[in-house]
C-alpha cells in the first residue's frame, strides 16, 4: 500500500513525461504521441474556419485533417445549427481568416443540414458570407455534392443576384465570371430568379446569351449605368488600340479581369487600373506592375501604392488579411510570381524588379492589418515552435507560409508593439534567436527557417526561464501543440515557475494548426488558448495579458 501511495504522491507533486497523462486529468494523445488536452467543439470550428486544412500538418494528411474537421463541424451543427451559421458569419464577414474558402464550405454544411429551419438561415446569411461571384462559385460546387437544388437552393442562390443594385450586380458579371467550372449562366439557369428590374433582366438576358441583348452593339452606350458598364465591357473585347482600352477602363472604371491580355503589357493600362483599383487587387498586381514598367522606385505609382498600403482605414474596408500581406511581401521581393511553390529571389530571371518602398510598406501593413494593439507592459517571452512538424503544410492553404514562418511572423507584432520582449525558438532543446522587433519580416523569417529542427517539448520556455532566473509576466508559444518529447507537461513547468519565481506568470498558446489538441489546461484560469493569424488574436492576446480580458 505504502508503495502504491508513495508513487502517487510522486506523480501528483513531481512531474510526468509527455508520453504520459498527468494523472486526474482529462489529457488526450495528440498525433504525435504525446499527452495534451482537447479543445471544445466550438473552439475547433474556429481553429478550422480561420486555419482551414490545405497541405494537412506533418502528422495528419490533408484529407484526413479535412474530414476530422468536417465531421466536427457536422457535431456543431446537431448541437445548434444556428449558432454554426452566426459564427461562420461573423469570422467571414470581419476579415478574420485569411481566406474565405472554409467558411464558403462550412455554410454550405449548414445549408445541407437535417433540420429545415438551419439550412433556410444559412441561405439567408449567403450574401454575408458569399459576397463575390467566385464566392458563389465555390458555394454551389460545395453544395451540388451535398445535397440536391431543391426550392429553398433555388431561391437562396437567385436572392443572392437580385438583391443587388444593378450596377454592382453588373460589376460581379464582369469581374468574376468563372471559377471550378462555374459560371453566371449556369448558376442563373439553376437558379431561375425573376428579376426585380427592366435592367435587371436585361443583364441576365446578357449573361445567358439571349438573342434579345441589341443593346450591347449600339455605337453609343446606354443611358443606363449598369448597361452601359456592360457596353464598355463589349467594347475592350473588340479594343485594337491601347489608347482606347485605357479611355474605356478610365471612364467606365473596367477591371483588370474586363481586359484582353494582350493590353495588360504596358504601364498606360496599368496606370489606368491603378486610378481606382480596389485594395486587393492591388497588392495582387504588384508583381504585374512593376513587370510592365509602372511600379518602379520614384515614380508616381510608388507613392500611390505605399500610401494605400498605409492606410489604416483602407486596409480594414477591404478585409485584407495580415497573411495576405506576408504572402505579398515574400512574393514580391522574391522578385518572381508562384507557379507551384517559394522559388526565393529571381536573379537574372527575375519577372520583376522589386522596389524596396514597397517592400517595407508590405511589411508594415502586415501590422497595421491586425486589430488597433495596446502595448500591455508586461515582461513577454514569445517562444517559437520550430520542430520539424511546424515545417509541414501551409497556413490556410496559402503557399509558402508554414506555421513556422507564420509564427515568427506573427510574433513580431507582440514584439513591435511591447517594450519589454525576448525571443527564443525551441524543439527538444532551446535554441538561441537573435532577432528583434526592428527587423524586417521576411530577415526575421528566414532566420528561423535556417534553424535545426527535431521533437517538440513545449515545456522548454517555462523550463527555460525558471533555469536562468528571467522574470517573465507572459509566456506566448506559438506551436501546433504535437508535444511529446519532454520529461514534464508545460502546465507541470508553468506550475514549477510560479513557484520558483513568485510571479502569477500566463500562458497563452497560439494554435498554427487546425487541429483539436491544446497543451493549455482548461482548468487554469492563468492560460488561454487563440488561433493563429486570426487577425483578432493579437488584440485578444495583449487584454489577457493585462487581465481586462
Amino acid at each position: 500500500m505504502k508503495n502504491y501511495l508513495n508513487q502517487y504522491a510522486q506523480r501528483n507533486t513531481q512531474h510526468t513525461p509527455q508520453s504520459q497523462p498527468i494523472l486526474g486529468t482529462n489529457q488526450v494523445k495528440n498525433n504525435a504521441g504525446g499527452f495534451v488536452w482537447e479543445i471544445s467543439n466550438w473552439e475547433r470550428l474556429k481553429r478550422f474556419l480561420i486555419l482551414g486544412s490545405e497541405g494537412g500538418s506533418y502528422y495528419v494528411n490533408q484529407e484526413t485533417l479535412t474530414a476530422d474537421n468536417a465531421g466536427n463541424v457536422i457535431k456543431c451543427i446537431a448541437e445548434d445549427g444556428i449558432k454554426v451559421v452566426d459564427t461562420v458569419v461573423e469570422v467571414s464577414d470581419s476579415g478574420r481568416a485569411p481566406k474565405n474558402d472554409v467558411a464558403i464550405f462550412v455554410l454550405a454544411l449548414c445549408a445541407s443540414a437535417d433540420d429545415n429551419v438551419v439550412r433556410r438561415y444559412a441561405l439567408e446569411k449567403l450574401p454575408h458570407v458569399c459576397r463575390i461571384g467566385t464566392h458563389l462559385f465555390s458555394f454551389v460546387e460545395y453544395i451540388n455534392g451535398m445535397r440536391g437544388w431543391g426550392r429553398g437552393l433555388r431561391r437562396g442562390v437567385g436572392e443572392w443576384y437580385t438583391a443587388m443594385d444593378n450596377r454592382r450586380l453588373a460589376y460581379q458579371l464582369v469581374k468574376y465570371r468563372q471559377r471550378n467550372g462555374w459560371t453566371h449562366t449556369d448558376t442563373l439557369r439553376k437558379a431561375h430568379p425573376t428579376p426585380v428590374n427592366t435592367v435587371q433582366d436585361n443583364l441576365f438576358k446578357w449573361v445567358t446569351g439571349h438573342e434579345d441583348v441589341v443593346w450591347k452593339t449600339m455605337p453609343q452606350a446606354p443611358d443606363d449605368e449598369a448597361l452601359a458598364f456592360i457596353w464598355a465591357f463589349e467594347r475592350v473585347q473588340d479594343a485594337t488600340a491601347v489608347a482606347t482600352v485605357v479611355n474605356l477602363i478610365n471612364q467606365y472604371n473596367l477591371p483588370r479581369e474586363a481586359v484582353p491580355t494582350e493590353f495588360l503589357k504596358t504601364p498606360y493600362v496599368w496606370q489606368a487600373l491603378l486610378d481606382k483599383m480596389p485594395m486587393t487587387a492591388m497588392i495582387r498586381n504588384l508583381g504585374n506592375m512593376s513587370k510592365y514598367g509602372l511600379l518602379v522606385a520614384g515614380s508616381e505609382a510608388e507613392r500611390t501604392v505605399v500610401n494605400r498600403l498605409l492606410d489604416t482605414d483602407r486596409l480594414r474596408k477591404a478585409r485584407v488579411h495580415p497573411i495576405s500581406l506576408l504572402s505579398a511581401q515574400r512574393v514580391y521581393a522574391g522578385g518572381r510570381a508562384l507557379r507551384g511553390g517559394w522559388r526565393g529571389r529571381g536573379g537574372a530571371n527575375s519577372d520583376w524588379t522589386p522596389v524596396a518602398r514597397v517592400i517595407d510598406a508590405l511589411d508594415k501593413a502586415f501590422e497595421l492589418a491586425f486589430q488597433n494593439i495596446e502595448p500591455t507592459n508586461k515582461r513577454t517571452m514569445l517562444a517559437l515552435d520550430v520542430s520539424g512538424s511546424m515545417g509541414m503544410g501551409f497556413i490556410a492553404g496559402v503557399t509558402g507560409i508554414t506555421p513556422r514562418e507564420g509564427s515568427a511572423a506573427m510574433a513580431m507584432v507582440t514584439a513591435r508593439t511591447e517594450r519589454d520582449y525576448s525571443f527564443m525558438a525551441f524543439s527538444n532543446t532551446f535554441m538561441p534567436l537573435n532577432i528583434s522587433a526592428n527587423m524586417r519580416l521576411d530577415t526575421v523569417i528566414k532566420a528561423v527557417s535556417d534553424l535545426p529542427f527535431a521533437g517538440t517539448d513545449c515545456a522548454l520556455p517555462m523550463i527555460y526561464a525558471k533555469d536562468n532566473k528571467l522574470s517573465v509576466d507572459t509566456f506566448v508559444i506559438y506551436t501546433d501543440n504535437e508535444t511529446w518529447a519532454g520529461q514534464m507537461h508545460p502546465y507541470e513547468a508553468l506550475r514549477d515557475y510560479r513557484q520558483a519565481t513568485g510571479i502569477a506568470a500566463k500562458l497563452i498558446v497560439v494554435g498554427m494548426t487546425a487541429t483539436q489538441f491544446s497543451i493549455a489546461n482548461p482548468n487554469d484560469a492563468g492560460m488561454l488558448d487563440v488561433v493563429g493569424f486570426d487577425s483578432a488574436a493579437p488584440n485578444l492576446m495583449a487584454d489577457f495579458a493585462r487581465g481586462t480580458l
